[in-house]
């Protein structure tokens, strides 16, 4: 009996990691697996998690990125990334942020602030750093996932990057995450 819990546990464990693509080309939609269980925490004085995200961050607004508040960033992150991605568009994960190298120690990001010495990647509007939420007009009312990565290194990827070259980048090598949902629509 044990030997048979053992075996479909296991298969239910492939089963599981199996389903992590998504669609277009095969990429996760999920974040990179942390190595190990740490409890950190993302916040937004601007939003709730499943609130509404203000028009001021949007592109009906100043399209300045929300500002972050962290806790609980393990001990032994290097630096920090933040993605952030709209779940509802057709291939489910156009990318409105990516931003790496943001330093250990940092615990707040303002409104707007690109923080010192950080890298951005490229968007899924094709300029780098933040844009923000813009549903096509009469669409249903999009989420937008905002992901943490406390990391255990820089990642190797210059500025400019894609979403899907920090993924893997910080496949392997993430120690937490977390994540903060809002929606925006017309």
């Amino acid at each position: 009996m044990r030997k048979e819990v053992a075996i479909m546990a296991a298969v239910l464990a492939t089963a599981v990691t199996g389903c992590a693509g998504g669609a277009g080309g095969g990429s996760p939609t999920t974040a990179p697996a942390p190595a190990s269980a740490h409890r950190m925490s993302v916040t937004s004085p601007a939003y709730p998690d499943g609130g509404t995200i203000p028009r001021r961050h949007t592109c009906d607004g100043e399209d300045v990125s929300p500002p972050l508040a962290l806790a609980g960033v393990p001990g032994g992150t290097d630096s920090l990334a933040v993605v952030m991605r709209d779940l509802d568009t057709p291939h489910g994960g156009f990318a409105h942020w990516l931003v790496w190298d943001i330093g250990a120690g940092t615990r707040r990001l303002s409104a707007g602030e690109r923080p010192p010495g950080a890298k951005e990647g490229r968007n899924g509007f094709g300029t780098d750093g933040y844009r923000g939420p813009c549903p096509p007009r009469g669409d249903h009312p999009h989420r937008y996932l905002l992901t943490v990565y406390a990391t255990d290194r820089r990642p190797p990827v210059s500025p400019g990057a894609s979403l899907d070259a920090l993924r893997r980048a910080l496949s392997g090598h993430t120690l937490a995450t977390d994540t903060l949902m809002g929606r925006y629509g017309h």
